[in-house]
């Protein structure tokens, strides 16, 4: 992202400022109610770990990890604080309540997306932003890309965390639908999880073309888009 924002500081000082600036605002909306969400629910179902750290917040700063954000402007990929959850606490069990707590996140923002919407679907903002794009319009296109970008990315952190790979909310998710004879096996995978996303993403960015995260994302992108906003947006 930030390789993005230079190449064209030199061109257009201003729209390169709109563009990092959005990017920025909307990154920090879409994980903080995503961590905010994921406590708000572990609470609501008995755990008070989250709220005995601070991370019962709306706060920007009692979520974001400093190395995890710098990666975000640097590579595109990054990540928040995780919120710490005991499940003993959680009060339909182990795992139905980590799955209520893991999809809490995804889903909030999906709902942030839906808000940020709905002046689109009323027709009140035209907006053909919707996507990774830099901002090279003029000025009273600013809000259009604005909720364009609010809309992309929430949807996309939603999209990604869906995935059923750990350490992402679909893993846990994926452990409290599936039948716990099954939910036993794929439970072991666990530890394979982080290396094998991290492996995924480095070859996303040394490989040219549409990347395997890109493909496993796609259709999970697209179905959200069409429940949010009517229509596809890749």
């Amino acid at each position: 992202m930030l390789f993005t924002f230079l190449s064209q500081v030199d061109s257009d000082p201003f729209r390169a400022f709109v563009t990092l600036a959005t990017f920025a605002l909307a990154v920090l909306v879409a994980l903080t109610f995503h961590e905010f969400n994921h406590a708000l629910v572990a609470t609501r179902l008995g755990d008070p770990t989250a709220r005995r750290l601070g991370r019962l917040s709306l706060h920007p700063r009692d979520h974001m990890d400093p190395v995890g954000t710098a990666m975000i402007f640097l590579a595109g990929f990054g990540w928040a604080k995780p919120v710490p959850v005991n499940p003993a606490y959680l009060q339909p069990g182990e795992r139905p309540g980590m799955a209520a707590v893991a999809l809490a996140g995804p889903l909030s923002n999906v709902v942030v997306a839906a808000l940020f919407s709905i002046p689109v679907r009323m027709g009140v903002v035209t907006t053909p932003f919707l996507g990774f794009n830099r901002f090279v319009w003029q000025l009273e296109d600013i809000p259009g890309y604005v909720i364009g970008s609010m809309v992309f990315w929430n949807l996309l952190v939603a999209s990604f965390n869906l995935i059923p790979l750990a350490p992402l909310d679909g893993f846990k998710v994926a452990l409290g639908i599936l039948p716990r004879d099954m939910a036993t096996g794929f439970a072991r995978l666990e530890r394979y999880g982080p290396g094998i996303l991290m492996m995924v993403i480095m070859f996303d960015l040394l490989l040219p073309g549409p990347g395997i995260l890109t493909n496993v994302i796609q259709p999970i992108l697209n179905t959200l888009s069409a429940v949010v906003l009517g229509r596809q947006l890749m």
